[in-house]
C-alpha cells in the first residue's frame, strides 16, 4: 500500500515517507544509503550534511505529535521542509484536506505550495522574527496571512485578528502596537494567533518556548493546551525539551542525527525508552 492510499485508508491526517534532506553533492562514500558510513550526519570524504534520512511519520486528527532531540538531530529541518521554507531532496507528504490526499506535497508546483501554506499549514517559529512583521500592528500581521489566503474585506479581517489576538490574551489596548515592542512570550502568542487566522487543519510549532522564562513557558504551554481544545487543530510539536513533549503531546517520536530512532505513545516512550540516546533523555528529565 502507497502512502496515498494509506492516508485514505487508514483515515490519517497526514502522512510522510521518506523525507530527505542532504547538503552536498554525495559521494561514492556516501550515496548508497545501506552502506554510507557516516561521522553522525556527515560525510568525511565529501562534506555532505545527510540532514534529514528517510523519515516517515503519521499524523491523526485532533492529536498533538511531539518531535524531540538534540540540536542538529534533523528535527527543525524537517519541519522547514513541511512548511516548504526548504525543499526536500526525496519524498513524500500527503494531507488529506489537500486533493483528497492524493496529491504528494513535495511535488506541488511553488504556487500550489503557497496555497497549502495559506490554507492548510499555519507555523510558529522559534525565532519570531521569521513569522511576523516586526514593524507591523499585530493586526496587520494576522491580515497579511489573511490576505495572502484571498481575504479582502477590511472589517473582517479586523474581527478576525481581534478575536484571535483577545484568544491568545494579546490586550485591546496593545493588539495596534508591532511586536516589536512585545516581550518573547507576547511575540509568541502573536505569531500564534497569525498562524490560525485562516483555520488550518495542521500548526507546526517549532522550539516555540526556547529562550523564555520559565514563567513564560508555562503560559505559552497553557495556551497551546487551550488552542488545540477550542481550535480542535492537530498539531507537530518540535522542541529539545522532553519535559515539554511530556506536558502536551500524545505521540513522540525521537530524532538523532537526521533519523527517527524511537517512535510511540508518550507515555511508553517515558516509561520504557528503548534506544540508548532515548534512555540518556529521559535520564536528565528525572
Amino acid at each position: 500500500m502507497n502512502a496515498a492510499q494509506t492516508i485514505k485508508e487508514d483515515n490519517r491526517l497526514f502522512t510522510v515517507r521518506g523525507a530527505s534532506k542532504q547538503y552536498g553533492p554525495g559521494c561514492e562514500n556516501c550515496e548508497n544509503e545501506t552502506t554510507r558510513k557516516l561521522e553522525k550526519n556527515y560525510c568525511p570524504h565529501c562534506g555532505t550534511v545527510y540532514a534529514l534520512q528517510k523519515v516517515d511519520f503519521d499524523l491523526f486528527e485532533g492529536e498533538i505529535l511531539g518531535v524531540v532531540g538534540e540540536s542538529g538531530s534533523g528535527k527543525s529541518t524537517l519541519m522547514q521542509c513541511l512548511y516548504f521554507d526548504q525543499e526536500v531532496s526525496a519524498g513524500e507528504a500527503y494531507l488529506s484536506s489537500y486533493e483528497e490526499g492524493e496529491e504528494n506535497l513535495f511535488d506541488c508546483s511553488d504556487q500550489a505550495k503557497r496555497y497549502i501554506r495559506n490554507y492548510h499549514l499555519g507555523k510558529v517559529y522559534q525565532n519570531p522574527m521569521l513569522g511576523l512583521k516586526m514593524n507591523f500592528s499585530s493586526v496587520a500581521n494576522i491580515a497579511e496571512k489573511m490576505i495572502a489566503a484571498g481575504h479582502r474585506n477590511v472589517g473582517e479581517m479586523k474581527d478576525r485578528a481581534g478575536v484571535l489576538l483577545d484568544h491568545v490574551n494579546i490586550p485591546p489596548y496593545r493588539m495596534n502596537e508591532a511586536p516589536k515592542k512585545f516581550s518573547g512570550g507576547m511575540q509568541q502568542r502573536v505569531q500564534i494567533a497569525k498562524a490560525l487566522s485562516n483555520n488550518p487543519p495542521v500548526l507546526l510549532l517549532d522550539e516555540v518556548t526556547t529562550g523564555l522564562d520559565l514563567s513564560v513557558q508555562a503560559k505559552v504551554l497553557d495556551l497551546i493546551k487551550v488552542i488545540q481544545r477550542d481550535f480542535k487543530v492537530t498539531i507537530i510539536l518540535v522542541s529539545h525539551d522532553l519535559s515539554v513533549i511530556r506536558m502536551l503531546a500524545d505521540r513522540t517520536m525521537v530524532m538523532l542525527n537526521g533519523t527517527v530512532i524511537e517512535r510511540g505513545l508518550t507515555d511508553q516512550i517515558l516509561e520504557d525508552p528503548q534506544h540508548p540516546y532515548t534512555q540518556e533523555l529521559v535520564h536528565s528529565l528525572l
